[in-house]
């Protein structure tokens, strides 16, 4: 310890001259420090502190934007959602109208159709009784014509019919 007492520049000593210069340099350090740096960087802290205050304003009104898009964009797909349903369900409506037309439809055709062949068929079944009858009413004239041009005797009218008959299922 009492080399740090003596006398020649220990750690403890004070020597007023050299702090006297040490403050003057500080002073001479802070005015040149104040007049020439603090400005200019004062100036970049301002413009800086200036330009993120931007940044942030801007940041926070795009992000505004964003939401309400975002908003806008969900309004929009649930209206475009409920036009779809809608759609949907009118076209189910129009083909099930479509589809109760067009059964309607083809019972309507099949019921004519039937209507058709039911005439067509009873007026076949007229022509072949008319046919039928003229047939009878040539057979019986036949007859007739043979029964007359034979005597009028019984047994031989039986046994012409009885031969009329037989040659009618040969043919």
């Amino acid at each position: 310890m009492t080399f740090l007492l003596a006398g020649g520049g220990g750690l403890l000593s004070f020597n007023p001259g050299f702090a006297l210069w040490i403050l003057i340099s500080m002073i001479v350090f802070i005015w040149v420090m104040m007049k020439y740096a603090v400005p200019p960087i004062m100036e970049a802290l301002t413009s800086r502190e200036a330009k993120i205050k931007d940044s942030l304003e801007s940041a926070e009104k795009a992000l505004e934007r964003a939401e309400q898009v975002s908003k806008d964009n969900q309004k929009a797909l649930r209206e475009a959602e409920a036009k779809a349903q809608q759609i949907r369900k009118e076209a189910l409506e129009e083909a099930e109208l479509l589809r109760s037309e067009r059964i309607s439809k083809a019972k309507d055709e099949a019921t004519q159709i039937i209507e058709q062949a039911k005439a067509s068929i009873e007026q076949e079944k007229k022509q072949a009784l008319l046919e039928l009858r003229n047939e009878v009413a040539q057979l019986a004239i036949k007859s007739a014509s043979v029964i007359i041009d034979a005597e009028l005797d019984n047994d031989k009218n039986n046994k012409l019919v009885d031969n009329f008959i037989n040659d009618l299922s040969k043919n």
